[in-house]
């Protein structure tokens, strides 16, 4: 039996290319706790826990993940079969109520650690690979028009991006729409435009802003009002053509089923650390298959680790109507993985190789660490 021997963590720090500018705060840097599980094989697995713009996003930061992990988590799985992960997860979910993103960031190096120790990549353990790409989105949130139309353009030039979602809710509503119909007028039918209003909108603002959006030609709307607001989510979605797609309205499978059972929308975001880990996450896309709603893989804006292991798993499912927004990495300076992952021709490339098919570039991870006082070398012994 291969145990799991240690599960090491660290937060790293990492400025983010421009300020990215949310319905709650502006993001300059994105603070990523980094897992490694070591096995008594002497495998590992790696794992990622990222949050939005602290705890102004949601109930988890990078302190309280590392705290999770390092507290709870880590020794409640300390000398666990490192192959049973369904048992590490029904653990894990004992010990810990709630905190999606920790346990999302363990049990993704476990999956890795498996998919490594059996040479395969970590799709195969979730039936397989249907696809080696998938179409990617971009975000556009400096907050000013002729600087995200500008962006836009360079990621269209580029064969980079052509789906752009803009982050609006902080302005008034009129004020949100002018801003995106000034850039779905310079860019036309080049891209599909999309808006994430991050829950910022009462119910009648949303009303105003979905009819607004509509007429100007935005094709669909992420999360206008706030989570808990099932029923009134339901009217918008009902009350409209434009597309409406929940993301903060999940956080798992009960979730995703009380909002499929009201059809309180067109599209899901599906992520797989809101959904607190690799098989919720697969669980809520077949909610979302059953029940007729169409499919977006979404991000925590994770680095390479925790992007490289929702492209393992969305690349087995066969329908993604409304593509990705897996482009994390894209919006730090910086990449802590040996090799990049690609982008290109409008899409992102799923990374070929045993596991989440990444190796830390150890140099990085050292200098990005918000505690340096010891090296990761050593800790490696590598």
């Amino acid at each position: 039996m291969t145990k799991i021997d240690q599960i090491e963590t660290w937060i790293l720090d990492i400025p983010t290319i421009r300020g990215h500018v949310l319905s709650m705060t502006t993001m300059r840097e994105q603070s990523v706790v980094l897992v490694r599980v070591r096995f008594s094989d002497g495998s590992i697995g790696l794992g990622e826990g990222t949050s939005i713009g602290g705890m102004s996003y949601g109930a988890e930061s990078a302190e309280s993940i590392k705290s999770a992990i390092d507290c709870y988590i880590g020794p409640a799985l300390i000398g666990h079969d490192g192959d049973n992960i369904n048992g590490a997860i029904a653990l894990a979910e004992k010990v810990v109520r709630g905190n999606p993103i920790a346990r999302c960031a363990v049990e993704t190096a476990l999956w890795d650690g498996l998919a490594r120790r059996l040479d395969v990549p970590l799709s195969q353990l979730f039936g397989g690979a249907v696809r080696e790409a998938m179409p990617c989105a971009w975000t556009l949130a400096s907050g000013n028009s002729e600087t995200d139309i500008a962006e836009a353009l360079e990621m269209i030039e580029t064969r980079r991006h052509n789906i752009f979602k803009l982050k609006i809710g902080k302005r008034p509503v009129r004020a949100d729409i002018e801003h995106v119909g000034k850039i779905k007028q310079a860019l036309g039918d080049r891209a599909s435009i999309r808006v994430d209003v991050n829950q910022a909108w009462s119910i009648h603002d949303a009303r105003w802003g979905l009819k607004g959006l509509q007429e100007i030609g935005v094709d669909l709307v992420e999360q206008p009002i706030r989570a808990g607001l099932t029923t009134a989510l339901r009217g918008l979605t009902t009350g409209y053509e434009i597309a409406v797609m929940a993301d903060e309205a999940l956080q798992g499978p009960e979730d995703a089923m009380s909002v499929a059972a009201e059809r309180s929308a067109d599209v899901f975001a599906v992520k797989i650390a809101q959904s607190g880990g690799l098989k919720r996450g697969s669980e809520v896309v077949a909610i979302a298959q059953a029940a007729g709603i169409e499919l977006y893989a979404g991000t925590m804006l994770e680095a390479g680790i925790g992007t490289a292991a929702a492209l393992q798993l969305f690349a087995t499912v066969d329908q993604l109507a409304w593509g990705s927004e897996l482009f994390g990495p894209l919006l730090l300076t910086d990449q802590i993985q040996a090799e990049p992952i690609t982008y290109a021709d409008f899409s992102v490339h799923v990374p070929q190789g045993p596991g989440i098919a990444v190796t830390l570039d150890l140099d990085k991870v050292e200098f990005y660490r918000r505690d340096r006082n010891r090296s990761l070398h050593s800790i490696a012994g590598e």
